[in-house]
């Protein structure tokens, strides 16, 4: 079976040691967010997922989605963990308070959606997508639009989507062939189909609200030509009632390979009641601010399967007997030893450990800087903060759901055979977590924007915002004999992925396909860094308190301190290959014709 246990200490360590996130309580807007309230809403948001969610998860996975003429049921269970969900005011945690929320940073929603979709990710999909979808029309809708929508969005009452993807197009959008025509008084008639829509038709909410991307009747071509829609699937009254049904329909929701709870639909818009987000033409821009967050919640659920994961793994390996200790013998009275005494298993878990604590601290690094950037007084602190946000975000995305496909298949491969059978649930972690890597922007998709977009955004201004801290970093803790052997492994990676940044800014000038043909290499050897950097980061703070009982834990900083080390010595290395990799460059891939496949 699927275990998990909220990791607590480990998020307290990296949210109050390591982040400092004291100081989100200093920024305007944020006084609530002290240590004590940021302490509560983990315990209780760890109970709620652990004790909801968590024993929903086997049963939405073999239940699934139904659909029948037109409507969609959620599996048993669903519908009233959502209910007790929004009662509970998970879904507003960081919505505004004009609006019915709470008000809280964006971190504590990052740490809430870790913990649900550790436990269920098939239900954390409609939330993730109905705080994004809030999150645009905050930013880019009307004040009237904000007043009708916002407060249902927030208690949970209506949900949201977003609608991109069509039958012939999914990342090149400019291809879309959905029609707004106007028809009066702010109105628009929405038509044309798309597919690929989570939690697009449901029993959770009352009410889904669509934002469709759609083109003009005067529309350019291509991507310039892309307007942005707000499409509800029941009308909305003048007087905030809702009216009758508007002209939205599921055709079809997919069978999958995972992700089962999680309805995948077909909408058909047939001239349903539309209106503009945005300005006309620009709506792709405006979208821009729904993916990005998407795509750092996309991450998130990386970190939770590869969480839960490791959990699991780690649980069966300690009961699991077979074998004896190589070390010395038998280390039991026992024919066979547990599992975890042997190289291979212990080497697995580490694997998942070290990955997931590193990814932990990434993400909420990232999270944190996201409310600087939103609610800091200064503009220039703000401007920082948002364009290491930018840079991160594609590494988030990409690098947390690649490792967290690869612990849910080491999940399995501890469990050896018991891994590849339905009994333990090993197996369904593995299908849940391959559509990371694939929905809100394939991971290669993800790799193209780092190297096409933020490498050379404001004459590389992003990249400043990770090499300058992290650089200081090496450069005050090099000489540290409790460190040393921690930092310089970083010091020699960082070195070598500014090289390769270099290389590819100089060969990408010249020939974008030499920067398109490494990409992939490039993001995987960014996020080693950069999770490195956070584990030097990490370590520092521990090794204060691993020599000796500081208040009760230090054996849990000792700990810290050797996972960092395995990972500097065991995983890091691997951002050496892909340097190496990256240095080829395109002609092993562009020596082929397209006759030759």
């Amino acid at each position: 079976m699927q275990i998990y246990k909220a990791p607590l200490r480990d998020m307290r360590f990296v949210i109050h040691e390591t982040l400092d996130a004291e100081q989100l309580s200093k920024l305007p807007g944020y006084e609530e967010a002290t240590p004590d309230t940021i302490d509560a809403i983990l315990e209780e948001g760890a109970k709620f997922c652990e004790d909801k969610l968590l024993p929903l998860n086997r049963v939405g996975d073999e239940a699934g989605c139904t659909y029948e003429n037109g409507v969609v049921r959620t599996p048993p269970g669903f519908k009233q963990a959502y209910d007790e969900f929004v009662g509970a005011g998970w879904l507003s945690i960081s919505s505004d308070p004009k609006y019915g929320g709470q008000g809280l940073p964006a971190l504590m929603n990052f740490v809430i959606e870790e913990m649900v979709c550790s436990t269920n990710l098939a239900f954390g999909v409609c939330p993730l997508l109905s705080g994004g979808a809030a999150a645009l029309i905050a930013r880019h809708g009307s004040e009237a639009i904000k007043d009708t929508y916002l407060p249902h969005l927030a208690d949970g009452s209506w949900s949201g989507t977003m609608c991109l993807t069509e039958s012939h197009c999914g990342t090149d959008l400019g291809l879309i062939h959905t029609k707004a025509a106007p028809a009066g008084d702010g109105v628009y008639r929405i038509s044309g189909s798309k597919m690929f829509i989570s939690a697009g038709e449901h029993d959770l909410a009352e009410n889904i609200i669509h934002l469709v991307l759609a083109k003009l009747p005067d529309a350019p071509e291509g991507v310039r030509g892309i307007s942005l829609f707000l499409v509800p699937k029941i009308n909305v009254k003048a007087d905030g009632e809702l009216g009758p049904r508007n002209g939205v329909s599921c055709g079809s929701i997919e069978k999958k390979m995972g992700i089962h709870g999680s309805a995948t639909c077909v909408l058909n818009f047939d001239e349903a009641e539309g209106y503009l987000i945005g300005e006309a033409h620009k709506g792709l821009r405006c979208m821009f601010t729904m993916m990005n967050g998407a795509r750092l919640g996309v991450g998130m659920q990386g970190l939770a399967l590869g969480e839960t994961a490791y959990q699991s793994a780690t649980a069966y390996a300690k009961e699991r007997r077979s074998g004896k200790s190589l070390a010395k013998g038998a280390k039991s009275a026992d024919k066979a030893d547990p599992i975890i005494v042997h190289p291979d298993v212990r080497n697995m878990l580490l694997t998942q450990r070290a990955h997931n604590e590193g990814a932990r601290a990434l993400a909420y690094w990232t999270a944190l800087n996201l409310d600087i950037s939103t609610h800091h007084p200064d503009a220039e602190t703000r401007r920082d903060a948002d364009e290491l946000v930018q840079l991160m975000t594609p590494i988030i995305k990409a690098f947390l759901t690649d490792r967290g496909f690869e612990a849910t298949n080491l999940a399995v491969q501890v469990h050896g055979g018991h891994g590849y059978i339905a009994e333990h649930g090993m197996e369904q972690l593995v299908r849940d977590a391959r559509i990371a890597q694939l929905y809100e922007g394939a991971n290669g998709i993800q790799a193209l924007d780092l190297v096409g977009r933020k490498l050379g955004q404001n004459t590389g201004r992003l990249l400043r915002h990770f090499f300058h801290p992290a650089t200081e970093f090496v450069a005050a803790h090099q000489d540290d004999e409790t460190l040393k052997e921690i930092v310089l492994p970083l010091a020699k990676a960082l070195g070598k992925l500014q090289q390769a940044t270099l290389v590819i800014a100089q060969k990408g000038l010249g020939d974008p396909e030499e920067a398109a043909a490494v990409a992939t290499d490039y993001l995987k050897m960014f996020g080693l860094v950069a999770v490195g950097y956070m584990w030097a980061m990490m370590a520092e703070k521990a090794a204060a308190k691993a020599n000796g009982d500081a208040d009760g834990d230090g054996r849990y900083y000792a700990n810290k301190l050797k996972t960092a080390r395995f990972y500097m010595y065991k995983l890091l290395p691997e951002s050496a290959a892909l340097f190496l990799r990256i240095m080829t460059g395109k002609a092993a891939i562009a020596q082929y014709d397209d006759e030759d496949f």
